[in-house]
């Protein structure tokens, strides 16, 4: 069975790599067909994708289900076979397989159609969320990640020119105050496994029929830091449901309390590595033209700040 390639993933892969997501995307249907060959696999139904990578549910020769994930090798990706083989399927997706010439994975199947989005109770999902990342940052990153350390250095010297571009200039003290987070921080930035990308679309449930699994953390983007890094994901998703509330600071800060407890982070060191996603955030939306932060992630850097 031939594999096509999406026209929304061909777009995403041009507009954020440009030539090279071109050249990638043309090269897509070989090298499915190839890893479909060489891991002995079968297409079991349609394929999904995110921005850059495409995902084949597939039979492998014992007739389990799996899923081949196909995606560039970037600074972000890279690292994602290091981690799911710390991990070993305890929290997160178990790797099957990896081909490191492509970054081509392997991984046991989940249902992509039950997500913790689908949850209806959003403070059941934030248990989840909260339990998963405590077990995921129980390991010390392996050798070979990213680290927080140089992504902080590296994100202060992109700073002013962010704070230059935003037209508030309560928009523009706020980020600056979260730099200022930062530097009190960073001469600790932390030797944990982190996800760096916990949100609750990427916590899957189990195929249908497969037993009472838990929850598993899908597509991380790991690198080795502070796991009060891993927080603002869960703060500022499924956003509707703290407006909902009619009190967004007090939801906020339940959020934040139930995930501090339960990682038992220091509040503190929390609170300041979470200004430093923000500000992160921040950096990479002044990058491409934004004048003004997101009113959610502005929202969890008052309530953090003290605004």
């Amino acid at each position: 069975m031939p594999v096509e390639v999406p026209p929304a993933l061909a777009a995403s892969l041009a507009e954020f790599l440009g030539a090279e997501g071109r050249a990638w995307a043309a090269r897509l249907p070989d090298l499915a067909r190839e890893l479909l060959d060489r891991w002995d696999l079968r297409p079991d139904g349609p394929a999904a994708h995110g921005m850059v990578g495409l995902v084949l549910p597939v039979l492998r020769a014992d007739g389990a289900p799996a899923a081949l994930k196909l995606q560039p090798v970037d600074a972000e990706t890279a690292g994602e076979p290091l981690a799911l083989r710390a991990w070993g399927g305890r929290g997160a997706v178990r790797l099957l397989d990896h081909e490191p010439a492509t970054g081509s994975l392997l991984l046991e199947r989940l249902d992509p159609g039950c997500s913790l989005l689908d949850l209806p109770d959003d403070l059941a999902a934030l248990h989840v969320i909260a339990e998963l990342l405590r077990e995921l940052t129980e390991h010390q990153a392996p050798p070979g990640l990213r680290t927080l350390a140089d992504g902080a250095a590296r994100l202060l010297d992109r700073t002013p020119a962010a704070v230059a571009a935003l037209a508030d200039p309560a928009e523009r003290r706020l980020l600056a105050d979260c730099a200022a987070a930062l530097r009190e921080v960073r001469a600790e930035p932390g030797d944990r496994l982190l996800h760096w990308d916990l949100h609750y679309g990427n916590v899957l449930a189990p195929l249908p029929g497969s037993g009472p699994a838990p929850w598993l953390a899908i597509d991380p983007k790991p690198l080795a830091g502070h796991p009060g890094f891993e927080l603002l994901p869960a703060l500022r998703n499924r956003w509707s449901d703290v407006v909902g509330t009619g009190a967004p600071a007090r939801a906020l800060r339940r959020r934040f309390d139930l995930l501090t407890e339960t990682l038992e982070l220091d509040r503190g060191e929390a609170a300041a590595w979470t200004l430093a996603r923000v500000l992160q955030n921040a950096v990479w939306a002044a990058e491409e033209g934004e004048a003004r932060l997101d009113p959610a992630q502005r929202a969890v850097a008052e309530l953090l700040l003290g605004r």
